[in-house]
């Protein structure tokens, strides 16, 4: 038995690229054989934003207490502990001695020294009470330790049989996403209708990602909708945008999403994190077709949740796609558990068999909360800057159809597929745009050169800066992203979204051209 190990090298920011597999070299064969294209994602933070539950424990987080012992941190949500309230902390020996050293010794110099301090164990009261959102920024594990890092590459080096010389590319192969899950509570509606895996074919992910539905969490007052997608404020340009570019990355890269549960399953089973701390320790055993949904539902290891009557009504539980089996449990999950039916039993695999009445409201949460985002995009006209399949989804989730047809209908399922997208009209167009701007750019950098090169008192400047060379680069470049074959190396990208500035610009391009 060798337990995977997972090595965390990015949480909130990232910048990524979509780019066609063949441009990548380094690839493991399986992805170069699937003919999609890959995502190369690239962390933009230093630090982490980490939420240590566990560390209220002292001694039980181990990681956090040496972390937390350290100078140079940013806390926050920790209470300040000073004179008689650190006091009480340290000259409670049974508690402090359960401490890890760094912590303790943090905590015993405080205390010598009369300065103010914050233990891992002592989140700030509010209202006589812990918070439950106590936070600190970790400076990134693979940083502090690349040794980990640098061992998953050369592991993965040798397995590819790879040159020392040539480098490792790690793109996205698996997109495993997780559901924060609450019971009913008073002010707050169910969310806890998702076994402990669920697969979502991309019309249904896509409803998720849009409305971004989360359950009750430690880390928010109540439940709606949360995620990047809704931040507003941070963001000077419709959602649409955004939307648009997954969508495309999605059909693209032919990822399929998963998801793992949080919190709860169903009303009755509190799990934490657990299920999803799993995942890594559960895909790291699987081949490349056990990851396949298809092979997953071939084989029965996934089962459609069907719509339902009850009440009289139609409850839409294909919402939530397919979700993991008994056979699933005893194949796969058997890899790491002894016994795993003990662990995963009928009312964790069918929430619903634990009370149906809040399984119907779950499911029913959720189509209403769809429902009411996606009538914002209606309301507020920005449905007119989404992509077709985009489009259709919208409507689809605020009215039940498009165009008189259904999500289930395969008019609607065909718009998601990579061959349509390749063949529309409007995927086309994003490539165009992307042109036109990568034209204009391509353009001002050989004009800001040449304006330089004929200012005579930077001569020595532009000798040293070698801005001759430069310009002959930033001429090839033009020359390169004008050439009609250039629309044609564009493809498997994601283009750009044709919002209407972008629309004047290819307008220009194509003047200019001309």
């Amino acid at each position: 038995f060798i337990a995977a190990e997972k090595v965390q090298m990015e949480d909130d920011i990232t910048a990524s690229v979509v780019v066609p597999a063949g441009y990548v070299n380094g690839c493991a064969a399986a992805v170069l054989e699937s003919g999609h294209s890959v995502k190369l994602a690239k962390n933009c933070e230093y630090r982490l934003f980490q939420r240590p539950d566990d560390a209220i424990i002292p001694g039980f987080d181990k990681q956090t207490e040496l972390e937390m012992a350290q100078a140079g941190n940013f806390m926050a949500n920790y209470e300040p502990l000073r004179g008689e309230t650190l006091a009480e902390v340290v000259d409670d020996v049974l508690t402090l001695s359960k401490f890890t050293a760094p912590m303790r010794e943090r905590l015993e110099q405080a205390a010598r020294d009369g300065v103010t301090v914050v233990s891992s164990a002592h989140p700030r009261l509010v209202d006589g009470k812990p918070s439950k959102n106590p936070r600190y920024l970790q400076v990134r594990p693979d940083l502090v330790n690349p040794v980990r890092r640098y061992v998953a590459e050369v592991g993965a080096r040798f397995h590819r049989k790879l040159p020392l010389g040539a480098p490792v590319c790690t793109p996205v192969d698996a997109v495993l996403t997780g559901r924060r899950n609450n019971p009913p509570e008073p002010g707050i509606r169910a969310l806890a209708v998702y076994n402990p895996i669920h697969y979502q074919e991309l019309p249904e992910l896509f409803m998720d990602f849009v409305c971004s539905l989360t359950g009750k969490s430690p880390s928010t007052t109540g439940a709606g909708s949360e995620g990047a997608l809704t931040k507003a404020p941070f963001n000077a340009l419709r959602p649409t945008v955004d939307l648009n570019n997954a969508l495309v990355s999605y059909i693209l890269t032919g990822y399929a999403g998963f998801s793992s549960s949080a919190g709860h399953i169903g009303p009755d089973l509190k799990v934490n994190h657990d299920v999803s701390l799993l995942i890594p320790e559960i895909w790291a055993r699987l081949s490349e077709q056990e990851r396949d949904p298809r092979y997953l539902i071939a084989k029965d290891y996934l089962e459609a949740v069907p719509d339902f009557e009850y009440q009289g009504r139609t409850v839409l539980g294909s919402r939530l796609g397919y979700r993991i089996t008994e056979r699933f449990v005893a194949h796969i999950l058997g890899k790491i558990f002894d016994n795993p039916q003990a662990v995963f039993n009928a009312a964790i695999l069918r929430p619903e068999t634990q009370d149906l009445a809040v399984f119907v409201d779950g499911v029913e949460n959720i189509c209403e909360a769809q429902e009411r985002v996606a009538r914002r995009y209606i309301e507020d006209g920005s449905i007119e800057d989404a992509c077709p399949p985009l489009k259709a989804l919208l409507y689809i989730m605020a009215e039940g159809h498009y165009q008189d047809r259904q999500v289930q209908d395969p008019a609607i399922r065909a718009l998601f597929t990579r061959e349509a997208l390749l063949a529309s009209d409007w995927y086309q167009e994003r490539l165009e745009v992307q042109q036109a701007r990568d034209i204009q750019l391509a353009r001002r950098l050989v004009v800001s050169v040449q304006q330089f090169l004929e200012l005579r008192h930077y001569a020595d400047e532009a000798d040293r800066l070698d801005a001759a060379a430069r310009l002959e680069r930033a001429k090839a470049r033009l020359a390169t992203v004008q050439d009609p074959a250039y629309l044609e190396a564009l493809v498997g990208t994601l283009g750009a979204d044709p919002l209407q500035p972008a629309r004047e610009t290819l307008l220009e391009a194509q003047r200019q051209a001309a």
